[in-house]
């Protein structure tokens, strides 16, 4: 099984540097831990802007009573900032065998996306960790951050391996259990698994970071282009089958498709997700560019 064609020179391309400088992640909500950086949160604290006033509860931080306007009301009231304070961000490649078929393979696209974001992110002093995942999730790099970190998100994903068979239910599990702090997580994938589409939305339905879907397509996957007699094999189980490829064969196929399409796009805007179709055969930062505006993605 051949590993994955991108090298480091490949993801630190001049050209591809400089378009992905244009993107920007400017976080709208974030967790309410975690160091400060480059990122605005409404959280109460002592941080950098004042924001508002609002009645003091039992329990919150003495610190932020503001006692001048005890002192004039006589009611108490805290001062509250806004933060700044990372965007954690997950980023989740799908390494699964079947990845690393075709030509070009889809891994290629799927690591330079996932070298992207991180690409992004860091430069906004955000926290990225990279976790590459099949039947279950890889921690290629845990989340940190730095002026030498995009370096590590390079070899760490240069160093990827065919893994076995997709599981989205097992590997979004095996993610959950590890209780990283709320932030966003990036899945770059195909989203085909042996459960079909209710399966990949079913594994995404209890996940507690905000979500962005990287969808890897080729135009085969709509329009398969077969016909006659044909010998099929699962790029990941390896099992065959033979098959009649007729007309009505290939209806069925493209509606089949279409749900599987039209079911990730749902449970996209159900879960207020991020969604971009990346075609492996195109340039790829123009494609991920759809998930900007203005050049940000705001969350």
């Amino acid at each position: 099984m051949p590993a994955s064609t991108v090298t480091i020179p490949d993801l630190f391309d001049p050209a591809f540097l400089a378009a992905i400088e244009r993107l920007k992640i400017v976080a709208r909500r974030v967790a309410p831990r975690g160091s400060p950086a480059e990122k605005r949160s409404k959280q109460q604290g002592s941080g950098l802007e004042f924001r508002d006033f609002r009645p003091y509860s039992p329990g919150d931080d003495i610190k932020a009573i503001d006692w001048n306007v005890y002192q004039r009301l006589g009611k108490v009231f805290l001062r509250l900032f806004e933060e700044q304070r990372d965007l954690p961000l997950y980023i989740a490649p799908d390494v699964s065998s079947s990845m690393f078929h075709g030509a070009p393979m889809r891994v290629d696209a799927c690591l330079r996306a996932a070298f992207a974001f991180a690409a992004i992110a860091l430069r906004e002093a955000d926290s990225v960790g990279v976790f590459p995942f099949s039947n279950d999730v890889e921690v290629a790099l845990r989340p940190g951050s730095g002026s030498g970190r995009l370096l590590r998100v390079a070899a760490a994903l240069t160093k990827v391996r065919p893994g076995p068979q997709t599981d989205f239910r097992a590997a979004m599990q095996r993610l959950g259990a590890m209780r990283l702090r709320p932030g966003l997580l990036v899945v770059v994938s195909d989203f085909f698994d042996p459960g079909g589409i209710d399966a990949v939305c079913a594994a995404f339905q209890n996940v507690r970071h905000r979500l962005c879907f990287v969808q890897l397509v080729r135009r085969s996957d709509s329009e398969p282009g077969l016909s006659g007699e044909c010998l099929l094999r699962d790029l990941e189980t390896g099992s065959e089958a033979e098959v009649s490829i007729t007309s009505a064969a290939l209806d069925a196929y493209r509606a089949a498709y279409r749900r599987f399409d039209e079911g990730l796009t749902g449970f996209a805007k159900k879960r207020h997700a991020g969604l971009v179709r990346i075609d492996v055969e195109a340039e790829l930062v123009p494609q991920l560019a759809r998930l900007f505006e203005a050049g940000a993605y705001v969350l």
